[in-house]
């Protein structure tokens, strides 16, 4: 028998829950994936020769539908970004999203996000990295799924450049208090000062629908903004 690969022994932070994939969903990767997509290699990528010029890059983990992607690639037009979401509906909007507003500073990976940074995001290549209401794993036995842990963070702080930023973000209280424990034990990364306050979202996260479904069930939102030192 083969020995197990330290990739399929590794815990995963996420569970593939497609739900209904639509017909505009496929259409999406049909006609779309090329212009968006980065299919895995498994092997360093050339960031300039992906988007066709040289920018600061913004990678964000898990996004969902894409809403916020979408906002900031529109909002802050001279970075690049590169989304990150194992859950193919939400990739096959953002794509008809991103084509119908002929939105061009957006590269999208439907894989692990860990093997993605791991294998094909070369040191110090992202400007800033977002990661937005990750899956909290509420049940204590499951909280090792937890993205947020001290070797990920290493991770990206091997990733992100000197001075550039984490922008983390929950609305569980528990998950809340795991991410700053992590953080502070963190010795690659410190508080920005400039958004020191987690009760208060910073002003390029926008208020998505899922996060109006955790505030209309009574949760609050903590943002954790750190500098890479």
């Amino acid at each position: 028998m083969s020995e197990t690969s330290s990739s399929e022994r590794r815990i995963r932070s996420f569970v593939l829950r497609q739900g209904r994939f639509t017909p505009a969903q496929q259409r999406a990767f049909d006609e779309h994936w090329a212009r968006y997509g980065l299919d895995y290699r498994a092997c360093p990528r050339d960031l300039d020769a992906v988007f066709g010029r040289s920018a600061p890059r913004v990678l964000e983990i898990g996004f969902g539908n894409g809403e916020q992607l979408l906002h900031s690639a529109q909002a802050e037009p001279d970075r690049d970004f590169i989304g990150i979401e194992v859950h193919r509906p939400g990739v096959g909007r953002l794509m008809n999203a991103l084509a119908q507003a002929d939105v061009d500073n957006v590269r999208i990976c439907n894989h692990d996000a860990v093997e993605v940074i791991a294998q094909e995001l070369g040191a110090a290549s992202l400007a800033e990295v977002r990661i937005y209401f990750p899956d909290p794993w509420h049940k204590k036995r499951h909280h090792k799924r937890r993205l947020v842990q001290s070797p990920f963070l290493a991770l990206l702080a091997s990733r992100v450049q000197r001075g550039g930023r984490l922008h983390l973000a929950t609305d569980w209280a528990d998950y809340a208090e795991h991410m700053q424990e992590v953080l502070r034990e963190a010795p690659d990364w410190r508080p920005c000062a400039e958004y020191a306050d987690p009760g208060v979202c910073p002003p390029w996260r926008i208020q998505t629908h899922f996060e109006r479904r955790g505030l209309r069930l009574g949760h609050h939102v903590w943002d954790f903004v750190h500098e890479r030192i």
